[in-house]
């Protein structure tokens, strides 16, 4: 969800779990005994070195394509957080597709938790051998799964993660994988309240608005973003194409 770089040696930040070293995937690229004697003969760096990536598995067992691959993660992880009893819900634009919305998913798979479960989320994925990195921003930590994206997110659009909101959360069949996933207004609330001069992608969102249009509580998602120009914007998009009612004519 994130476009910033990431850091290797990412300083502690207030309120941010302090993730223990996690190590590699069960399945690494094989080490030289040449390039093994060669670094015992060296110094040790001053720096962590970044974790190797997995070789590609075989041409037979890639997903068909960006989109089956993100989907195909998002199912491994949420299975993980299952079977360990983690309360979370799916977000994202996989969230919109177990919703009813598009199978053309967005750049990676997101999942909410609360702060407070931060830590026992991360040494849930690194026992199952994925590798747990902090990003700079201090509202959530990353892993990969198929060779693609998976954020772990502690705010929702600014908004810290709740139980409450967690409760809301439908159990749905994400393909073959039941889990919870976002309530519709939670979610386009998620989308929607972020956009600003900086973000306003209304592409993506519009076309969930079209999926969702039916399930949210599109007054409940007006008042959450107030006045802002970005999100009226696109509620004024959303008017003009009749997705929703107008609201002078909703009163």
């Amino acid at each position: 969800m994130t476009q910033n770089r990431e850091s290797v040696t990412p300083a502690r930040r207030p309120g941010v779990p302090e993730l223990r070293p996690v190590g590699e995937s069960p399945v690494q690229t094989p080490v030289q005994e040449s390039a093994l004697h060669e670094s015992e003969l060296q110094e040790p760096p001053l720096h962590v070195s970044v974790a190797q990536e997995s070789p590609p598995r075989a041409h037979q067992d890639l997903p068909r394509d960006r989109s089956q691959a993100i989907l195909e993660a998002a199912k491994q992880i949420g299975a993980l957080l299952k079977r360990a009893g983690h309360q979370f819900a799916l977000a994202g634009s996989v969230a919109v597709y177990a919703h009813g919305g598009s199978g053309h998913l967005q750049h990676d798979a997101d999942f909410c938790v609360r702060r407070s479960d931060a830590q026992a989320v991360a040494d849930t994925l690194t026992e199952a051998g994925l590798t747990v990195r902090t990003p700079p921003e201090d509202w959530l930590i990353k892993t990969t799964c198929f060779g693609q994206e998976v954020d772990i997110l502690f705010e929702l659009a600014h908004r810290p993660v709740t139980t409450d909101i967690l409760a809301r959360a439908h159990d749905l069949p994400v393909d073959s994988v039941r889990m919870p996933v976002l309530a519709p207004t939670d979610l386009m609330r998620a989308l929607i309240e972020p956009f600003s001069e900086h973000y306003c992608d209304f592409g993506p969102v519009l076309a969930a608005a079209r999926a969702l249009r039916e399930k949210v509580d599109w007054e409940d998602v007006r008042r959450s973003c107030g006045d802002e120009p970005m999100p009226a914007a696109f509620f004024f998009l959303l008017e003009r194409l009749n997705v929703i009612t107008p609201r002078e004519e909703s009163r």
